[in-house]
């Protein structure tokens, strides 16, 4: 017998109540008439109880009344358990890379098989199918599709959970595991192997430099990790990379591969300082900005306003080193805004990072934003905010001799540089070789949370029915019952 609401069973405490109440129903003492009491000796007083069961079969028929209501309301299911015919296991692999996978793993994927295991696809349904008729279609090629395997493992937990044994073959790439690492209940036995195509390389970016010269930005990656390089071509190109025009746009591709062409990007990067008092601050800054600009890749000009209504919108960088408030018009139209600061000037002789640099005097910040600059004290030099399109730099000091010693440190332009590099390039998924390591890619395992059953339920079927007609039967001979107890006088 099964119950489709098992947790009603707790409602069978309350058969004590029943119980309890036969319990303390003490029944009055009887009277005794006597003619006199002149001659019964006084004896001492004493107290007696007794807890004693009365009408035993009216409490029978109570608790079994609230055992059956209690059985009614778990959904009792009438089954033939019969022992399960299955498989003794599953193996699976990804029909992605299917020949790869059992050409690596081939040992242990025959002697599994041999021993009665089912082969399974480890795709969306898991689809059984004949592994030998598979490897035998020359039609079916391995592919480059980059399945999340720990999206798969948790479904795999709930469609294979009363399969015992499951074994698992996959590539241990990193782009095959995305997002949190899943908790499973099943036991799944996972082997991994790295592709033989384990290294990869393409063109991160492309930009033309103040020279007229190509600075391309690399990419390659391997099982140990991904990195990224420039190299600087002429229109011509070089060996490994070659140069076309394609709609009057300049792109750059790879040699001997089938990578998409990459365009090279050729607009100015436009740098922008504004300043309305601080005209030393403003010298010393560009100064680093030109020093900083032939080192990003990119055609860059460096331009000083003393008006911000010269300045013309759509500036990659804005450098605004004025204690008024940002030109609306400018506030939206710029990609980057570096701004200095108003506030309380606190004077202080601290190091402020990165470079260790003496700071003189800052002004006090608020603690809110993330922090790239700060001083020895922890308080915030320069924060980064997210404001609209804008990124917007928060700088509590300034670009002077007399607020701290940075611009006479090889850190400034070093740091400036930092700044207009933006964030590094991301590798994309179809190039990235990285591999994770078997403990990083095993997902938690829910240690004896399940335990498969060897026998299965054939066709429940409810029979509440059935328990709501005992129910009624044995509360209508509880009532009778009760009223003849009530009914029938007591003898004195």
């Amino acid at each position: 017998m099964l119950f489709a609401f098992p947790t009603w069973f707790f409602a069978l405490a309350a058969i004590g109540i029943p119980v309890l109440i036969h319990l303390w129903n003490i029944r009055p003492g009887k009277t005794l008439k006597v003619g006199s009491i002149s001659l019964i000796t006084e004896a001492s007083k004493t107290t007696s109880r007794s807890l004693k069961l009365l009408d035993i079969l009216l409490l029978i028929l109570r608790c079994l009344l609230l055992a059956l209501l209690a059985f009614f309301l778990a959904g009792p299911l009438w089954a033939y358990f019969s022992a399960e015919k299955k498989a003794k296991g599953w193996v699976l692999i990804p029909k992605e890379n299917l020949k790869e996978s059992y050409q690596k793993c081939k040992p242990k994927v025959d002697s599994l098989l041999k021993a009665g295991y089912e082969f399974h696809y480890f795709n969306k349904d898991f689809a059984k199918q004949d592994l030998q008729k598979r490897l035998a279609d020359t039609s079916m090629k391995d592919t480059t599709t980059e399945a999340n395997y720990w999206s798969l493992v948790k479904q795999l937990d709930e469609k294979a959970r009363d399969v015992p044994p499951v074994y698992l073959f996959t590539p241990n790439g990193v782009n095959h595991f995305r997002g949190a690492k899943p908790q499973i209940k099943s036991y799944i036995t996972w082997k991994t192997y790295t592709p033989t195509d384990s290294t990869s390389r393409w063109i991160a970016g492309a930009s033309f430099t103040n020279t007229g010269a190509i600075k391309v930005i690399l990419g390659s990656s391997n099982p140990s990790g991904s990195c990224f390089s420039t190299q600087t071509i002429q229109a011509d190109g070089n060996k490994d990379i070659a140069v076309n025009v394609q709609n009057g746009q300049p792109i750059v591709s790879l040699k001997n591969t089938t990578q998409p062409a990459v365009a090279v990007d050729t607009a100015t990067f436009s740098i922008t300082i504004y300043t309305d008092k601080y005209g030393v601050d403003a010298g010393y800054l560009k100064a680093a900005l030109q020093a900083a600009a032939g080192f990003i890749g990119k055609k860059a000009a460096v331009k000083q306003y003393a008006s911000p209504t010269q300045i013309p919108a759509g500036q990659a960088w804005l450098f605004w080193l004025s204690e008024q408030s940002v030109d609306s018009r400018l506030q939206n139209a710029s990609a980057n805004i570096f701004k200095y600061e108003r506030g309380k000037i606190i004077d202080a002789h601290t190091r402020m990072s990165p470079g260790n640099i003496a700071l003189i005097k800052y002004i006090d910040a608020p603690t809110s934003g993330d922090a790239l600059w700060q001083n020895g004290f922890g308080k915030a030099i320069l924060k980064l905010e997210q404001q609209g399109n804008a990124n917007v730099y928060h700088y509590y000091s300034h670009f002077n001799p007399a607020w701290n010693d940075l611009v006479w440190s090889d850190a400034f332009p070093k740091e400036i540089l930092k700044l207009l590099s933006g964030q590094p390039y991301k590798v994309p998924l179809e190039y990235d070789k990285c591999v994770l390591t078997q403990q990083q890619l095993l997902p938690y395992n829910m240690v004896n949370s399940y335990t498969p059953s060897s026998v299965v339920a054939v066709n429940p079927k409810d029979i509440s029915a059935y328990f709501w007609l005992f129910l009624f039967v044995v509360f209508a001979v509880e009532r009778w019952l009760s009223h003849k107890i009530t009914s029938t006088p007591t003898n004195d």
